[in-house]
């Protein structure tokens, strides 16, 4: 799939978003509006188009992963309200628009954040098969939780000194530390969406673990560009402040490497994600017999011919699907914002 056929997944994204954060009986109008404000800026969806794609990649089909990939988002979206509070990074701008807490206030932003929390539980738990909503609910809950996204940001937050003067040996072990807030606080959401999409698609256990290498690898790839454009780029450019991470004496990956040795360290992590994918459909085997297995025995030439031709056109999507994970991972490095 390239960024024209990617089109139909955003569209959906962006109407599912819209459809599961709209008002209910009960939430005041100023908390709704401040949840919708929020989930439905103007971002990149990363997270929701990889639980699209990898539900694709191993079912043929993208559609029904569509309420984890909206669950998934607004937990991501949650995080970046609270991350912008004045309590945490303090931020005015984000996705190019006044943060949460300045459009609204710091309260409403709060619970703005709460709201989307539980939101995301709730949508799995009711738009998702019974016996897959659990797994799914204990997948997405582990990766937000005090282990990685909240357990990143807080050693993100001391990171800066705020609990006390951070002692590292030396530049390796200052790097390896650096490393273990961003699988957290970054790669654990990304992992979670390659997942939480695999999940819904029926993915073996081997293709979530070689989904989840491939989030680890994109994630902390993710979080090295990220830190180099917030060097290199405007506010204008990202729509978010720019070199505060610097003047806060925070830990960044071109503070210690440098910009070039930075690039470089991504680069070759997408490498490794590309990698990890290279033989996801491996443990299918023949994709000509799995589809007579699908449909059932075929009693017919004709069946067996329908068959065999539903399985290729199946096949055919989840290599799409593939292509545009490789497409995605090599956008995470070359991307302006």
């Amino acid at each position: 799939m390239n960024a024209e056929e990617l089109q139909p997944l955003r569209d959906a994204i962006e109407q599912s978003l819209e459809h599961f954060s709209a008002g209910v009986a009960g939430c005041p109008e100023r908390l709704s509006q401040a949840i919708q404000y929020s989930t439905l800026a103007p971002g990149k969806r990363l997270r929701p188009l990889l639980a699209l794609v990898a539900c694709q990649a191993v079912s043929g089909v993208w559609r029904p992963a569509l309420p984890a990939a909206c669950a998934v988002e607004m937990i991501h979206v949650y995080s970046l309200i609270h991350d912008d509070l004045p309590a945490m990074d303090d931020d005015d701008l984000r996705r190019g628009m006044p943060t949460c807490h300045k459009q609204f206030d710091e309260a409403t932003a709060i619970l703005a954040g709460d709201s989307l929390q539980m939101r995301a539980i709730e949508l799995l738990a009711t738009e998702l098969p019974p016996d897959t909503a659990l797994g799914c609910c204990r997948l997405l809950s582990r990766a937000a939780g005090r282990a990685f996204l909240v357990g990143g940001q807080a050693d993100d937050l001391a990171a800066e000194g705020r609990f006390g003067p951070l002692d590292f040996q030396d530049e390796e072990g200052a790097l390896a530390h650096l490393k273990h807030i961003h699988r957290r606080k970054t790669g654990a959401l990304i992992v979670a969406s390659l997942q939480l999409g695999a999940t819904v698609g029926g993915a073996s256990d081997e293709q979530l673990e070689r989904l989840g290498l491939y989030g680890e690898a994109i994630g902390l790839a993710f979080q090295i560009i990220d830190d180099c454009l917030d060097v290199e780029s405007t506010a204008e450019q990202l729509g978010k402040m720019t070199r505060k991470d610097s003047k806060l004496g925070k830990l960044t990956y071109p503070g210690l490497l440098g910009l070039e040795a930075s690039y470089i360290m991504a680069a070759e992590l997408i490498d490794e994600a590309i990698a990890a994918i290279e033989n996801l459909h491996q443990s299918t085997g023949d994709h000509s017999e799995v589809s007579v297995n699908k449909v059932g025995v075929a009693t017919s030439q004709r069946a067996n011919s329908n068959a065999t031709e539903h399985n290729n056109s199946e096949y055919d999507a989840m290599q799409d699907a593939l292509d545009t994970l490789r497409s995605l991972a090599r956008f995470v490095i070359s991307r302006k914002k």
